[in-house]
């Protein structure tokens, strides 16, 4: 089972309020706060959303 490092690299100040709120559910908050989920789907579809504001890591367990 593999785990997903997210990183915020950019703001989402200046991004469109659907991208906002998904860098907000995701638990990132400020540029380069950094958080760990679980790599499905859903996560996956959230950070397709938000690619062009984080980079992404896989961490094996």
């Amino acid at each position: 089972m593999t785990d997903l490092k997210i990183t915020l690299i950019r703001s989402a100040a200046h991004s469109l309020p659907e991208q906002r709120k998904t860098v907000k559910a995701l638990g990132l908050g400020r540029v380069n706060s950094t958080v760990v989920l679980p790599d499905n789907a859903a996560t996956r579809g959230a950070l397709l959303k938000i690619a062009h504001l984080i980079s992404v890591e896989e961490i094996n367990k």
